[in-house]
């Protein structure tokens, strides 16, 4: 697929049996396509499709070249899709032969001796940040972590600088002045100038991350099981130096299960852990004076790390998506997918999760697999997650969001076929399932829901120590831990929000640039953020997104 600017749409695949438009297109435009020439009888928006032949109620739409849906009434030539008039269908899947046959980007070769300044833990592993994590075990203990943030966030000159104090002034000086609610309303707010944070005591830290959850006990005990393995996945996490854990005691999440977690992922662990009970402490005062002396010694060790250089096949990427719109799956995510081939190619991790988004390319993604043990592991674990989505009365049919649909993706077959390019072309090396961690080079498959922060969640506990994220409708999603690159498909999008977008790819819609020099752009951003020498939007934003998945239901 090429986009050609002389043109108003596109044919993503030759077997493709429908047109995107790339602007918007109005009833009577003529379309001439591949010698043939009819006209729109509807208005066709920008990102959605439309027909280049009848439909009969019943026949069968192709995007990507696999079934995205099927006729739900007759649809004449030159007419929108829409959820009025197609629903949604994919083909099934079996065990295939392996296909894992593959053609390296030729841009490769200029990133092979390429390096990023990171931080060399003892498991081999390197990070591309220096945290420390402080998180609880249960969420009977958020208080006490908000009570150490408190505490040590600004102390140490890790607080964000805050900038609506200013705004809010404004607006209590208005009111007692008598302004009416018209007043307020009309009211002209001006951003306050940001504060400078003071300075880092401990300069080779990047930060101490506080995360809360809600999860522990209370629910199932698989859950909470899960949680722990989330959680040493954080522990041990390349990005992550040290961690404190506050436990109630009495919760189902135990630390011993937690420590078990640990062991299984880094035998060898030697990271500073401060791991307090409650229960066993007494008062919150010792319990807080414990913690503070404790993670202060910790820093103190934490501090003593600093950037050396590492090779690229020491990144583990995370491959995501969320506000996703019509453009993604031919801007963005294809770029996307050629960085992930390239990385593979220098024999680095990436991560390709969010299974409802597989619906439909499943024969494909099997089929490359390395072998059969692996291909049907990832068709069993397709199969039980719809199976119980669908016995809940919500099967992965249901994953496209409103705004999905209002920006093209009116089937979750569309959206599937279109994210799934962000997995590029290289074989699947491994099939994980949550909450496992990543420990081969190549592409692994992780099965998390769609649900964007749970899904970035899931793969930062995984191992990616950089998270590309692409988004047609702009979404703020960060990660406490892992830098989180936000890649906008249009430039609509872009232009509107940059203070939570990085990276533009509508310049591949309007033909600036190629798909490869847009990958290219994208990975020596990545280099860069990997380095300490740039800071995405989401970390400048301090946009600590964590939500574990609760393994019922969440497409």
């Amino acid at each position: 697929m090429s986009i050609n600017t002389k043109h108003t749409f596109v044919q993503i695949h030759p077997a493709d049996n429908v047109l995107v438009a790339l602007t918007d297109l109005a009833a009577g435009t003529v379309i001439d396509f591949n010698g043939n020439s009819f006209t729109l009888i509807t208005d066709v928006a920008a990102k959605h499709k439309f027909t280049i032949s009848p439909l009969n109620v019943g026949d069968q739409v192709f995007m990507y070249g696999v079934l995205v849906g099927k006729a739900s009434q007759n649809i004449a030539t030159g007419a929108a899709l829409t959820v009025d008039n197609l629903v949604h269908a994919a083909d099934g899947f079996e065990l295939g032969k392996r296909k894992t046959e593959w053609t390296v980007p030729a841009i490769a070769e200029q990133y092979r001796d390429r390096t990023f300044m990171g931080y060399h833990r003892a498991d081999g592993s390197v990070g591309t940040a220096n945290y420390w994590l402080v998180v609880p075990l249960v969420f009977c203990e958020n208080r006490n972590i908000n009570v150490l943030k408190e505490a040590l966030s600004a102390k140490l000159g890790f607080a964000k600088p805050k900038g609506y104090e200013t705004e809010v002034d404004s607006l209590v000086s208005l009111y007692r002045e008598g302004g009416s609610v018209a007043d307020i309303l009309n009211a002209d707010l001006q951003r306050s100038p940001e504060i400078a944070a003071s300075a880092k005591l401990f300069p080779n830290i990047d930060g101490i991350k506080f995360i809360n959850h809600d999860m522990g006990c209370g629910g199932t005990r698989t859950d909470s099981d899960a949680l722990c393995g989330l959680l040493a996945g954080y522990i041990t996490h390349p990005n992550v130096a040290g961690a404190t854990v506050l436990s109630l005691g009495c919760q189902h999440a135990q630390a011993g299960i937690l420590q078990d977690e640990i062991t299984k992922r880094d035998p060898n662990f030697s990271k500073p852990l401060v791991m307090l009970e409650q229960q066993k402490i007494g008062t919150e005062s010792k319990l807080m004076n414990e913690a503070l002396k404790q993670t202060f010694a910790g820093l103190i060790e934490a501090n003593k790390q600093t950037r050396q250089p590492a090779p690229l096949s020491k990144l583990c990427i995370g491959l995501e998506c969320g506000g996703s719109d019509g453009f993604s799956g031919i801007s963005a995510n294809p770029a996307l997918g050629v960085v992930s081939d390239i990385l593979v190619s220098l024999g680095g991790s990436v991560i390709l999760a969010e299974f409802p988004e597989l619906c439909g390319v499943e024969q494909e993604m099997s089929d490359r697999c390395v072998d059969e043990a692996q291909a049907q592991r990832f068709m069993h674990l397709m199969r039980t997650y719809n199976a119980r989505a669908e016995a809940d009365g919500s099967g992965f049919y249901a994953n496209p969001s409103p705004g999905n649909i209002r920006d093209g993706l009116i089937t979750d077959a569309i959206k599937s076929a279109g994210a799934a390019k962000k997995g590029g072309t290289s074989p699947v090396t491994a099939v994980l399932d949550y909450p496992e961690k990543v420990t081969k080079p190549g592409l692994n498959l992780l099965c998390t829901p769609g649900s964007d922060v749970e899904s970035t969640t899931a793969e930062v506990g995984s191992g990616a120590n950089v998270v590309l994220f692409t988004t047609g409708l702009g979404t703020p999603t960060g990660n406490p831990v892992a830098p989180v690159i936000k890649v906008a498909t249009n430039t609509a999008v872009f232009n509107k929000m940059p203070d939570i977008l990085d990276i533009n790819c509508g310049t591949i819609i309007e033909g600036e640039q190629t798909i490869e020099q847009s990958a290219t752009a994208m990975l020596d951003y990545v280099i860069e953020v990997a380095s300490g020498l740039r800071q995405p939007k989401a970390v400048q934003l301090g946009q600590d997104d964590f939500i574990p998945w609760k393994r019922g239901v969440s497409l």
